[in-house]
């Protein structure tokens, strides 16, 4: 553990208290925080993959002064390609050792853009055209994977991408795996059609590269990543991220792990929390960082092998998320993980029942946190070593400032303890003023001009504790995954029969949130349910957005200027999703209300009718709205 390990607020305000963070003697740039870590620990294990997720598959393991070697060939071949400090490299990928070297690469070369390669081509296309990527690196035709096929439709509508470079997962297999995957290589046409696009080798071209850098490295701080916000839409707002927001989550890693630490990452990379706090973790501290299978938790055997893999690789640390954590919950701990010290969770709240199950089964702690795009990620996270107050954020990171505020009549009002405002922050990795590449989605966007506003609705304790305790945007967060309810209410809203609808995310299990849907029928018009998801089916373009339930109502609750009135429909959704869990495992138990309340939120009231507090926490401790009896 470093000896900087914040346990406390004290500890906080000592490391904030040695100096302002602009006089830290840091690293300026991502090569030379890069260089410096390759020269102290050239030998140190850096990253390691494999294909496949069983404990004993092959694996790819790179040191520093290797990775650091590839990552500048990359950076030298996407520079030989046009990409100055201004041009973007778009990478369309799931997780592997490439990966790494075209985030970072595509970082030194000019800005680099990670994208969700889950997204429809639509959405792939539409995050293209927003970045003016010249160059995308994506995945050759692979067996299980239509990721190549996406991608060549979408840069069909991205006309100023000029090259695409493949990988080809296949160096990954051994044979006789590898001698097949030729022979069943999905085919999807020629290329010719895409005139204004050159197709090559990733790897091929890289090797041609030296392993010095071939051009002058920036001066200084610049925008150097550029991660889309959701992409459900056909404009997706793309936040810009510079150097100084990627070496402050490196920093504020460094303080939790050190050279000898291994992390455990089944996350993916176009997401700021494996991008931007994990691996910038391992990057500044020199340790280890693993990423098995290209789709991480969702790789075949990655689950059912978990705590095997995490055997094999001395894993110190495991970074994690709910539904992750749920799944692993599923399998026997059958391995020594003695090595675990703790595991991370964020992108969404963490049920407390989960959280105890994870801890009485594997004796590792979950510590929670907090972090978003905007803001480059990190925000706040309970403290490793000191108090943890389950179901908080934590305490903020140094050099981190959090204000909760409300509106009023008069203008903004900063909260008092444990009074409920917006979260608004400020902080190293908020680029004030210039969040998105888009002007217009920056206005109104921060408080005092200086403190990013979140969407998220929250309180800080008489501890300094964070609590999250709804949202103040309408976002549905499945699984950490953002969905827009306004593609899902403009589907319906296309339907004859609709007159209004609101999307909202229902209570579930294991991802958080799923997508659901009510609406008001257009007079005399008659339509079921079924017929609506199925009308979903085809008019919601991502998978993941499309409702798994849809209610209708004689007349949608709504503002007294016509708008949908969404807090009534997610108390629905509450009662509805507890009363059916409840009915299911033969607990007589009945959600009676759902009351707002003023530090936790939306709060579930039941009727006992006979049933006991272990009865209905059995149930109900899997989701993260709380409940109580009914008075």
């Amino acid at each position: 553990m470093s000896s900087n390990s914040i346990a406390t607020i004290e500890d906080r305000n000592r490391i904030e208290a040695e100096m302002p963070w602009e006089d830290r003697d840091l690293p300026a740039t991502l090569y030379e925080v890069l260089t410096k870590t390759a020269e102290a620990h050239p030998n140190n294990d850096a990253i390691s993959f494999q294909l496949l997720g069983g404990a004993e598959d092959k694996k790819e393991t790179l040191n520093w002064r290797d990775l650091r070697e590839k990552t500048i060939q990359a950076a030298n071949l996407f520079r030989s390609l046009g990409i100055g400090e201004s041009d973007v490299v778009a990478f369309v990928l799931p997780n592997c050792n490439e990966t790494v070297m075209a985030l970072w690469g595509g970082a030194i070369a000019g800005i680099v853009n990670p994208i969700n390669p889950l997204l429809e081509p639509e959405q792939i296309a539409a995050i293209l055209r927003e970045t003016n990527a010249k160059v995308v690196v994506t995945l050759k035709s692979f067996p299980k994977t239509d990721v190549a096929q996406k991608v060549a439709e979408a840069v069909r509508h991205a006309p100023k991408v000029n090259t695409v470079l493949e990988i080809d997962l296949n160096r990954y297999l051994t044979p006789p795996k590898s001698w097949l995957v030729p022979l069943i290589r999905p085919k999807f046409g020629n290329k010719e059609h895409l005139a204004h696009a050159n197709y090559k080798n990733f790897n091929a071209e890289m090797a041609k590269q030296a392993k010095t850098l071939g051009f002058a490295d920036a001066t200084g701080d610049r925008v150097a990543f550029y991660f889309h916000t959701g992409g459900t839409t056909g404009m997706p707002k793309v936040a810009q991220h510079k150097y100084s927001g990627m070496v402050y989550n490196g920093w504020c890693g460094s303080l939790l792990v050190t050279k000898d630490d291994t992390l455990m990452c089944p996350l993916p990379l176009f997401h700021v929390m494996a991008a931007h706090v994990l691996l910038n973790a391992a990057l500044f501290s020199g340790a280890h960082a693993v990423f098995p299978t290209p789709a991480g938790y969702r790789g075949d055997g990655v689950i059912e092998n978990f705590w095997k893999l995490n055997e094999r690789y001395k894993t110190t640390f495991i970074a994690t998320v709910p539904t992750a954590i749920a799944a692993t919950m599923q399998v026997p701990v059958n391995a020594d993980i003695s090595t675990v010290k703790k595991a991370f969770s964020g992108s969404a709240p963490l049920p407390l029942e989960l959280f105890r199950r994870f801890e009485e089964a594997s004796g590792v702690t979950i510590i929670e946190g907090y972090g978003l795009t905007e803001a480059t990620c990190l925000v706040s996270g309970n403290p490793v070593d000191g108090e943890k107050k389950v179901g908080s954020i934590g305490i903020t990171y140094p050099y981190t400032d959090v204000k909760i505020v409300r509106g009023t009549a008069d203008g903004p009002v900063e909260c008092g303890v444990d009074e409920i405002g917006e979260i608004c922050i400020s902080n190293p990795g908020v680029f004030a003023g210039n969040t998105y590449t888009e002007a217009e989605k920056n206005k109104d966007l921060y408080y005092n001009d200086t403190h990013l506003r979140t969407g998220d609705l929250g309180r800080i304790d008489a501890d300094g504790y964070l609590w999250i305790t709804g949202r103040q945007k309408d976002l549905i967060i499945r699984g950490g995954h953002n969905i827009d309810p306004a593609e899902i209410e403009e589907a319906l809203l296309s339907h004859d029969a609709v007159a209004f609808a609101g999307a909202i995310g229902q209570p579930d299990s294991h991802a958080g949130e799923l997508p659901c849907a009510y609406v008001e029928l257009v007079e005399g018009a008659s339509v079921t349910p079924e017929a609506l998801l199925e009308h979903c089916a085809v008019h919601v373009h991502e998978r993941a957005a499309r409702p798994k339930h849809v209610t209708i109502l004689d007349e949608l609750p709504k503002t007294a200027v016509g708008k949908v009135f969404k807090p009534d429909l997610r108390k629905d959704a509450i009662t509805r999703v507890y009363n059916g869990a409840l009915e299911e495992a033969g607990v007589a138990a009945r959600v009676t209300s759902v009351i707002d309340d003023k530090k936790r939120g939306l709060v579930a009231q039941l009727t006992a009718n006979g049933s006991g507090d272990d009865d209905v926490n059995a149930v109900l401790n899997a989701y993260t709205r709380p409940w109580e009896w009914a008075k």
